[in-house]
C-alpha cells in the first residue's frame, strides 16, 4: 500500500484521475450523523411540505385507490416522478424500446438537488409540465400499470433510507403522506405497511435500486463537507452515474468493450451472469461506483493494476 496508508481510486478509461480521500475528511464524516430522504416527500397543494410519520413494516394504515374514488387519476397530474434504475428496466422493456429510446421520448433530465447528482424524471404533459402523465389515459388510468414505477407503487408511501454514526447497516423505513386531495385515505381497507408493499410489487424494485439508494445516500451526505474526498465530484463521474442509473445497454458496452474486465477480477459465472440479467449489471455497475467514488471494496482490482496506480500516486508524491 502507499506510504500513508491513504486509499486509491485508480486510474480506469473513462473515467480518469486519481482520488485521495484525506483521513480529515473521513474524521469529519465519522462524527456526523447521517439520516437522508432517498425520495421526497410529496407536498400539498398549498407548496407546504408535509410532516411524515415514521412506519415500521408491521404498523397499519387505511388507504386504497380504485375508479371509483372521486380524486382517482388527480395525483398522475404534473407528478414529480424520479425514475430509479429498476423503472427504466422495467419500461423501457415494457415500450419495447432501448433505454436511451425511452430516455428521449418519455423523460426530462434532472438533478437531485440533495445529492447534486443527475436524474431522469417522468415527462408530464401540457406547456408546464403541470398535465397528466405521459403514460395516463384520462378514462382508464395508467396504461403501464404492471410495470408503473416504484415511486407510484409505493404512493402513499414516502421511503426514506438513514445511516446513523457507528451503525453497520442501513435502516429503510416509509411513512405516510396524507395529501389533501387524496380520498384514497378515506377508505376502510386497512393493511400492513409490509402486505401494502409486496401487494405493490414493490420488493423486486428495492432489491434492484438498492446500490442507486446507497450511492444518492452517500452523496447527500457530504453535501454540506464536499463531495468524495472533500471535493466536488467531477462531471465525467456524474455522467458515469447517470448512465448505469439509466442505461444498462450503455453500461454493458462499456463492461465489454472498454479495458474494464482487464481492469478487474470478475469471475466466469459473474461473467456470464451480467451478459444477460439486467439486474445483475445494475448490481455491479453500483458496485464499481462505490468502489470508484468512495474507495468502497465493493469489486477487486487485478493485481497488476493495483500495484501500477499505487506506484503512480507514489510518484505523484514524491515517494521513493
Amino acid at each position: 500500500m502507499a506510504d500513508n496508508n491513504e486509499p486509491i481510486d485508480p486510474d480506469l478509461p473513462p473515467v480518469d484521475g486519481d482520488v485521495i480521500i484525506e483521513k480529515t475528511f473521513d474524521e469529519r464524516l465519522e462524527q456526523a450523523e447521517i439520516e437522508v430522504n432517498i425520495f421526497e416527500g410529496v407536498r400539498q397543494a398549498d407548496g407546504n411540505p408535509i410532516m411524515p410519520v415514521r412506519l415500521k413494516s408491521s404498523d397499519m394504515f387505511c388507504f386504497s385507490c380504485h375508479k371509483d374514488v372521486p380524486c382517482w387519476n388527480v395525483c398522475c397530474h404534473g407528478a414529480d416522478v424520479t425514475l430509479s434504475p429498476g423503472d427504466i428496466v422495467r419500461l423501457s422493456k415494457r415500450k419495447e424500446m432501448t433505454a436511451e429510446e425511452f430516455l428521449l421520448k418519455y423523460t426530462v433530465p434532472a438533478v437531485w438537488d440533495k445529492a447534486d447528482m443527475p436524474v431522469a424524471k417522468l415527462k408530464m404533459s401540457g406547456k408546464a409540465g403541470d398535465g397528466p402523465c405521459v403514460f395516463m389515459d384520462e378514462k382508464d388510468g395508467c396504461t403501464v400499470y404492471g410495470d408503473r414505477p416504484v415511486t407510484c407503487r409505493y404512493y402513499p408511501l414516502g421511503v426514506a433510507s438513514i445511516k446513523m454514526k457507528d451503525a453497520e447497516d442501513k435502516d429503510d423505513f416509509q411513512f405516510l403522506v396524507k395529501e389533501q386531495h387524496c380520498k384514497g385515505h378515506d377508505e376502510d381497507k386497512l393493511q400492513k405497511v409490509s402486505d401494502f408493499r409486496e401487494e405493490q410489487g414493490a420488493i423486486w424494485y428495492d432489491a434492484v435500486n438498492r446500490g442507486w439508494y446507497d450511492v444518492l445516500m452517500k452523496m447527500a451526505s457530504w453535501q454540506s463537507i464536499g463531495g468524495p474526498g472533500g471535493k466536488v465530484l467531477d462531471p465525467q463521474k456524474k455522467r458515469m452515474f447517470f448512465m448505469i442509473s439509466t442505461d444498462v445497454d450503455a453500461f454493458r458496452r462499456f463492461v465489454f468493450e472498454t479495458k474494464f474486465l482487464e481492469t478487474y477480477l470478475i469471475d466466469d459465472d459473474a461473467l456470464e451472469l451480467i451478459q444477460k440479467s439486467d439486474e445483475a449489471l445494475l448490481e455491479l455497475g453500483f458496485d464499481w461506483l462505490k468502489s470508484v467514488l468512495f474507495n468502497e471494496p465493493t469489486i477487486s482490482m487485478r493485481e497488476n493494476i493495483l500495484q501500477g496506480a499505487i506506484a503512480k500516486v507514489r510518484e505523484e508524491m514524491g515517494a521513493s
